[in-house]
């Protein structure tokens, strides 16, 4: 087995197909089809079905090229620390819940280095596909949130998918709406004071949807409520139909504008005991690259000026 076979492999995965996984690898179909025989052959399964309309991972085949690309990733980042001569693009993606903090922090990563000798990437996605995305190594880091509602749920697949959690900060519930807002000018505000607005969440997968709600109070009663899948709709929303949606609060203004406000969330006594854990998860036992490191001490920074900045207010 080689790591020549490992990337054409992983390459099919990516694209569902021999002949279009030949034309991004620059091989011809007839040497992929043998070099992928030859890989099956040796390690005793099939990795791939195939079909006239293409070619699907086997049961065997979708754990194969999990590790596989594990492997090959740990490969990519050997290359990247200790082959300076070696001219290549390298790849570094994140896949995220809608964190303004998360983007802001990718800017500035990215800024520290030149764009044309990197393939850069980042996913503001559902919650379970930022789980799948680190799983697959589509994207070495995830961004999401733990609470006492989710986390047993959540805990429980990263588990299953050999990933690992790492607190960032932790955050109370936060209603984030437009500045022209009604309740734009309160301290404070609860479920009652909101009723008479629509609810706004991002749009999650239909199975397990409560657990992986990027709101933390999904399970209350809403009268109102409104799916979005994109920040640029859901701001849009805020100011159309004086939407607002539930949060951290720790929101960017170079990302969002200065046309939103975070107003802290309490319960009819005015109490707050809700509290978002936010954090980033990997691969177990993995070798993170240069630039993810990079981008978690950019995170790191970037909630630590925050917090004190709030917190002198």
């Amino acid at each position: 087995m080689t790591l020549q076979q490992l990337r054409y492999a992983i390459g099919i995965a990516k694209v569902g197909s021999f002949n279009k996984a030949a034309e991004n690898l620059f091989i011809s179909q007839p040497s992929l089809t043998a070099a992928i025989r030859d890989l099956e052959e040796e390690i005793g399964i099939v990795i791939f079905n195939r079909t006239s309309r293409g070619v699907s991972l086997t049961v065997e085949g979708e754990e194969f090229i999990a590790q596989a690309s594990q492997l090959y990733h740990h490969y990519e980042t050997v290359l990247e620390r200790y082959s300076d001569g070696v001219h290549q693009k390298k790849k570094f993606a994140v896949s995220t819940q809608h964190y303004s903090f998360a983007i802001k922090s990718f800017v500035e990563m990215v800024k520290k280095f030149n764009i044309d000798e990197y393939n850069f990437a980042i996913r503001e996605t559902k919650t379970k596909e930022v789980i799948d995305d680190v799983a697959g190594l589509k994207s070495e880091i995830g961004i999401l949130y733990l609470s006492d509602f989710n986390r047993k749920y959540i805990t429980y697949l990263l588990k299953e998918h050999e990933l690992e959690f790492h607190h960032l900060i932790d955050c109370k519930a936060f209603a984030y709406m437009w500045k022209d807002h009604p309740l734009a000018s309160r301290k404070s505000v609860n479920l009652k004071d909101l009723s008479d607005y629509p609810c706004l969440s991002f749009e999650q997968s239909e199975s397990g949807s409560y657990y992986f709600a990027e709101e933390i109070l999904s399970t209350n009663e809403y009268h109102r409520t409104i799916k979005a899948n994109d920040r640029a709709t859901m701001l849009n929303l805020m100011v159309g139909l004086n939407g607002y949606t539930l949060c951290s609060g720790i929101i960017s203004e170079e990302i969002n504008g200065s046309d939103y406000v975070a107003i802290p969330f309490k319960d009819a006594k005015g109490e707050d005991d809700r509290t978002m854990e936010i954090g980033y998860i990997v691969k177990k036992n993995f070798m993170l690259s240069t630039i993810c490191r990079l981008y978690i001490s950019e995170m790191e920074e970037y909630l630590k000026n925050y917090t004190a900045s709030h917190t002198a207010k």
